[in-house]
């Protein structure tokens, strides 16, 4: 038994909404034997592991998963329930997860849901270590791997602070990304992205950060607005730290003057040798040293978040409590056993330790780490009070005077924190200060959250809610429109347009396809960027106002998507594709349980746009859990119809004219022969693609006049969509670029040429070598019964195919083939290109498939623009070149919804 891989599925996908690891599993000689043929096994999992007792599985019960096993379960169902399970006890409870078999004997999918991904590795690999250890009755150490995984999700997990701000944006609706290891987390996208780093803004002042560090020019500030602190100065050396305890009065404070979470502070100090003491110690945090007068009274913590007063709490300082049997050291043991406490910031509180400030503590009460305290004494182990040295809160917002509270506003407007953590020194916090000698000690930037989320006495505090609606007041969820498009044929032509469009209204888009990402009509990067990162990058840009994402099967099954919801989700059609046989998708039923995702995706006020015509299409309405729209060559289509008679929306062409309805309301837009990406209606796949955007744009709300600007001011040529239906003339000849690559897109580029009078036809053709045999053999055959010379190629795309491999697949379909009379085979796209064009004549007709989008752009430009070979034209100059133009016209889809002389083939491009 061994795990294959493991796919980290971080957006939506095929499995849930939220993150899933997808581990490949290969049981190997265990793929016959189930849970109860090993003898012990299922006691000693059930020993191991008895919380799984909660696991109801499929039996729907507490305990359902123990009864599986006892009736017998396959091992890669039971690796995802101690998965999940060792993520639990981790400290991130988690409960989806899902094993299926795959096409391959004894290799299973196993799902599984997580909240931090590196710790969901980490106990899936422990997970598999404990079920081998289970199965061959070895020794497994549980609750030692348990305690390891507890320690790496502290180190791992965001901590309480960023979590809790994390959570509060989650509640919103407010999506969010974790940008490092650490707490630098993104909210948001695009032009309303935010950042934060625990409880630091992206607004949070570097410079008034440094001025809260520097503890003596946080005093000045303060002083010069009337809010009260302490006396105190810099100091040189011990000599002079204990001159100012002396000139100040005792007792004193000494502390770093640029320190943080209270380290090297020592409070209260009434002797020489203390002050020295303390200096040294504060000398090993910082080498600028404070000395400040010590107040009487209690160390309380007030929280302000934009200007007011969320929380506070009293803090004491880490101590232990005699029993009259323990060491100091044993007591101090005892208190750190508690689960709320860490080595860190991860949890509520943190350990107390024994260090240099804690031994001068000690001794200043007369006692060592080994000292015996007697029954009930109190022995103090620090004397300030930060929950990171080991102390304790209670909450006491409730009781905060607001004399008190308007001068820890005031404290944080003057040092410029839009968060901070003041720090006072009083006797009661529910008097004014004034009266009782009480100071205000320190504000901080980037103060701790974890003693107001979960005091140890009182009430918790929505403090992360607090920071949230700072950020995004009111009802601004921090998203911007996103467009998702996927489908099998068609993607990046409905993308391509889409953006245009919203371009249009004068917003800034960011757009993700195969050609690349472009931000603002520039584009940013090349290649292949349809997938998950690229749509991240897109929604990561701060100049971004809207984004249409290109959404590939490939991502998908890959990482999952790159956004947690769409506003609009396409899915152009599922047709003949040429993505089965990979990742164990080998029907398009299947294929079309993987687009879905898309349509899963749309929020509850967003739009899924379908194709009505198209069953694996149509029935993904199921699936959507905002509105959908049906779009439809032909308003009479039975989907469309019984979706408007429901009162919903659909996009129809009817005479030639597009119509957006919504039940018994209308809205006539234009003609299609005014859309220039259409060729005056005649391409019947660029008529359903202009339907599935102009669909798209009225869920965004875009008005009906900007919608018709945008699909009459979008043209055809390479520059808006290269590679998708080019038409160039080389030398009297026409000459059709495009990048379809499987039978659908090839069948519906056929049946536009159906337009072209019949003269010799010539296509270069190829296919990536992971696509299956039976699909370029397909492909072949269709090319033969509708061209004379077919010229095919093979470049880059071999992938695992060997030399010759590709072309010899196509072969045999075209030996079936009507038409056909002339084959070459050709090692290089260019090569085939130039090969082609030699044999090229007055009146040919060429189909020339686009290889790799840029090599063919620019390629074309190169032959038009200084070889002279020819020129980009749009169809009805092409075909007034070839014949006289038919007045009747019955071809045009602005005459009728049928093409005239066209095979009856399905056209899903």
């Amino acid at each position: 038994m061994k795990i294959l891989k493991v796919n980290k599925l971080r957006g939506p996908n095929i499995w849930a909404n939220y993150p899933v690891l997808e581990a490949w599993v290969d049981l190997e000689e265990l793929k016959d034997t189930s849970s109860e043929m090993i003898p012990g096994f299922n006691d000693r999992l059930m020993a191991w592991l008895p919380t799984m007792v909660e696991h109801r599985c499929s039996v729907g019960e507490r305990g359902g998963f123990f009864v599986r096993l006892r009736r017998g379960t396959y091992m890669a169902h039971i690796l995802e329930h101690v998965t999940l399970e060792l993520q639990t006890l981790a400290g991130t409870p988690v409960g989806f997860g899902r094993a299926r078999e795959t096409n391959v004997d004894g290799i299973y999918k196993v799902a599984i849901a997580y909240k931090e991904e590196k710790l969901a590795l980490a106990c899936l690999d422990k997970g598999f270590e404990l079920l081998m250890a289970a199965i061959q009755d070895s020794p497994f150490d549980v609750s030692g791997t348990v305690n390891h995984l507890r320690e790496y999700a502290y180190d791992v997990c965001l901590g309480p602070s960023t979590r809790s701000i994390v959570d509060a944006a989650k509640a919103r609706g407010i999506p969010w990304r974790r940008l490092n290891e650490g707490s630098l987390v993104q909210l948001g996208y695009g032009v309303h992205q935010r950042r934060i780093c625990t409880a630091e803004t992206d607004a949070t002042s570097a410079i008034a950060e440094s001025i809260a560090q520097d503890k003596d020019m946080t005093r000045m500030l303060l002083r010069s607005i009337g809010v009260p602190t302490p006396e105190g100065r810099a100091v040189e050396d011990a000599d002079d730290a204990w001159e100012a305890a002396e000139d100040i009065g005792l007792p004193v404070v000494v502390k770093p003057q640029y320190g943080n979470h209270g380290r090297g502070v020592a409070t209260n100090l009434q002797t020489r040798e203390q002050v020295v003491a303390a200096y040294q110690a504060a000398r090993e945090e910082g080498r600028s040293i404070v000395v400040e007068r010590h107040a009487p009274g209690d160390d309380y913590r007030l929280l302000v978040i934009g200007g007011k007063l969320v929380a506070a709490a009293r803090r004491e300082p880490a101590h232990v409590i005699g029993d009259g049997r323990s060491t100091v050291q044993q007591l101090i043991d005892i208190v750190n056993q508690d689960p709320r406490r860490s080595d860190g910031h991860s949890t509520a509180l943190s350990l107390i330790k024994i260090d240099a400030v804690a031994l001068g503590v000690l001794l200043e009460q007369g006692m060592t780490p080994d000292t015996i305290p007697p029954l009930g004494k109190k022995v103090l182990i620090r004397r300030n009070a930060n929950l990171s040295t080991g102390g304790t809160a209670s909450d006491v917002t409730d009781l905060v005077h607001p004399d008190v509270a308007r001068h820890a506003i005031e404290a944080a407007r003057i040092v410029g924190l839009d968060i901070a953590g003041v720090d006072v020194v009083a006797q009661d916090i529910a008097q004014p200060l004034q009266g009782q000698r009480g100071v205000i000690v320190e504000v901080n930037a980037g103060p701790g959250l974890r003693m107001h989320l979960e005091p140890s006495l009182g009430t918790p505090r929505p403090v992360g809610e607090s920071i949230i609606d700072m950020m995004y007041p009111g009802d601004n969820n921090g998203r911007i429109p996103i467009v998702s498009v996927t489908g099998v044929n068609g993607k990046t032509t409905v993308t391509r347009l889409i953006a245009h469009m919203v371009a249009n209204t004068g917003k800034k888009v960011g757009m993700t396809c195969t050609d690349g990402i472009y931000v603002g009509g520039r584009r940013i990067d090349s290649g292949d960027c349809s997938g998950p990162q690229s749509a991240r990058s897109v929604l990561m840009n701060p100049f971004v106002e809207a984004a249409v994402l290109e959404t590939a099967r490939g991502g998908i099954l890959r990482e999952g998507m790159g956004f947690d919801a769409c506003d609009v989700g396409i899915v152009t059609n599922i047709g003949e594709g040429d993505h089965l046989g990979l990742s164990d998708i080998e029907t398009i039923e299947q294929l079309a349980i993987v687009k879905r995702c898309v349509i899963e995706g749309v929020h509850k006020k967003g739009y899924g746009v379908l194709k009505a015509d198209d069953p694996l299409t149509a029935a993904m309405i199921e699936r959507c859990k905002g509105r959908v729209i049906f779009f439809a060559l032909s308003e009479i289509d039975p989907v469309l119809q019984a979706h408007r008679q429901k009162g919903e929306r659909v996009v129809f062409v009817r005479n030639g004219l597009i119509v957006m309805a919504e039940g018994e309301s209308e809205t006539k837009l234009t003609t299609v022969n005014q859309i220039p990406l259409t060729h005056h209606g005649r391409i019947r796949f660029q008529v359903e693609n202009v339907l599935a955007a102009t669909a798209a744009c009225w869920g965004l709300g875009m008005p009906s006049e900007q919608i018709v600007s945008g699909l009459e001011s979008f043209s055809s040529h390479m520059d808006k969509v290269p590679g998708r239906f080019n038409l160039l003339e080389v030398h009297g000849a026409t000459v059709i670029a495009d990048y379809g690559h499987n039978s659908s897109s090839l069948l519906a580029v056929i049946d536009a040429l159906s337009q072209f009078p019949e003269g010799h036809r010539t296509a270069i053709y190829s296919a990536a070598g992971d696509r299956r045999d039976v699909d370029m053999v397909r492909q072949g055959e269709i090319l033969a019964d509708h061209f004379d010379r077919i010229i095919l190629y093979e470049d880059q795309y071999t992938r695992g195919r060997q030399p010759g491999e590709i072309a010899a697949m196509f072969k045999q379909g075209i030996d079936r083939g009507r038409r056909c009379k002339e084959v070459y085979d050709v090692v290089g796209w260019e090569k085939a290109v130039d090969q082609a064009l030699k044999l090229l004549k007055k009146d040919d007709l060429m189909l020339l498939q686009a290889d790799t989008i840029d090599a063919t752009v620019q390629y074309l430009q190169r032959a038009i623009e200084h070889e002279n070979l020819g020129r980009e034209i749009d169809l009805d100059v092409a075909l007034r070149t070839k014949q006289e133009p038919d007045s009747g016209d019955t071809g045009n889809l602005s005459v009728s919804n049928s093409t005239a002389g066209a095979k009856k083939v399905s056209s899903d491009r």
